[in-house]
């Protein structure tokens, strides 16, 4: 029998502020089990083993991350949308790097493509049209956008910004001047 008070959203919610707390790759059931004070096969009708429990923090990140991002862009277009779902992606992090952490993992094709990763690629190509940009530059755009704000955010977060001027506020918002006009300006495939 489950032990009273332990369900898999409470879990996983428990989980996810670990990763906050110690990092995503340190969450294992075994730790959250300790935290609930209770033995590992206590979670286990509840989630399968720590792959299910990291999976599930991530599929939360995710869809806490889509919302944030929804409601920011909302009635945006061009680099006001860009900055605001760049500002989120960055303030999610600084927030929550356990479960910014998480919503980088891999995850199997049908599980990814039920989640809201497929809301933040919605998303992403919303704002990229307003930059009238085509397949196949709309994808390389896309992967841009997500390399930056990731890259930018871990390098800043790790502390990598923090010895030398100016200000990484500073360098944020130069970064999004330099990708809007990028992406007003995107350069044409040569001709083969």
């Amino acid at each position: 029998m489950a032990r009273a008070g332990l369900t898999t959203e409470r879990l996983t919610r428990a989980g996810a502020d670990l990763a906050d707390e110690v990092g995503f790759d340190h969450v294992t059931a075994s730790e959250l089990a300790r935290r609930f004070d209770v033995k590992v096969a206590s979670l286990y009708s509840h989630v399968r083993n720590t792959h299910d429990l990291r999976t599930r923090i991530a599929l939360l990140a995710l869809e806490e991350l889509a919302d944030r991002a929804s409601d920011a862009v909302a009635g945006r277009a061009g680099k006001d949308a860009l900055t605001a779902f760049a500002n989120v992606y960055r303030d999610y992090a600084r927030e929550h790097p356990g479960r910014a952490a998480a919503t980088r993992m891999s995850l199997d094709p049908e599980t990814a493509a039920a989640s809201a990763g497929v809301r933040h690629a919605q998303m992403t190509r919303a704002i990229l049209r307003g930059y009238d940009l085509t397949e196949p530059d709309q994808t390389h755009a896309v992967r841009l956008l997500g390399s930056v704000f990731h890259g930018y955010v871990s390098l800043e977060l790790a502390g990598g910004f923090s010895h030398s001027a100016p200000d990484s506020q500073e360098t944020w918002t130069r970064t999004m001047d330099a990708l809007d006009a990028l992406l007003r300006n995107w350069p044409t495939p040569p001709t083969r």
